[in-house]
């Protein structure tokens, strides 16, 4: 039975909430995107990170851990393609969101790949220029995002204030 078909409304289309799953690595990363919790009132929301225990000190549940790197790292992006896969097959999201860095930029992509929207909101440490890590999303977010006015408007992106 497909997702919003009921025996009791006889397979009529009901209501259903929508589906993000919220990425960010460990540190400001995952700080910001706590601080967005807010805005995902309404949303059944999947949480996924890069440090054990880092989701539960936040509260925030449901989450999953995933493989952590960085450009240095390269070598693990198919430790960390296969995760993300799994994760978001499994958990079927409308949306993809990250704040950031390099494991959300593989989330925004796998994301694409199962025709969920995806959203990237570059970290407001990043006060001059986009991160390297932004740059490439911006091939893949549907929604591309920058905490600074000056920033947004150098790069193209879109601005609507920032987090902190």
């Amino acid at each position: 039975m497909k997702p919003g078909h009921t025996p009791e409304t006889g397979g009529a289309l009901t209501e259903t909430r929508p589906r993000l799953f919220a990425v960010a690595s460990a540190g400001g990363h995952w700080q910001q995107l706590m601080e967005l919790r807010p805005a995902f009132v309404g949303c059944d929301v999947l949480y996924g990170t890069t440090i054990e225990g880092l989701a539960a000190e936040f509260g925030a549940f449901p989450s999953v851990v995933l493989p952590d790197f960085n450009r240095n790292e390269l070598w693990r992006l198919p430790q960390v393609a296969t995760a993300l896969n799994r994760e978001i097959r499994r958990f079927r999201p409308d949306v993809v969101l990250s704040t950031g860095a390099l494991p959300g930029v593989a989330a925004l992509v796998i994301g694409k790949s199962v025709r969920a929207r995806t959203v990237w909101i570059d970290s407001i440490a990043n006060a001059e220029k986009m991160s390297m890590s932004g740059k490439m999303a911006r091939r893949f977010a549907d929604l591309w995002l920058s905490q600074w006015k000056h920033v947004a408007e150098a790069e193209g992106a879109g601005f609507y204030g920032g987090i902190l």
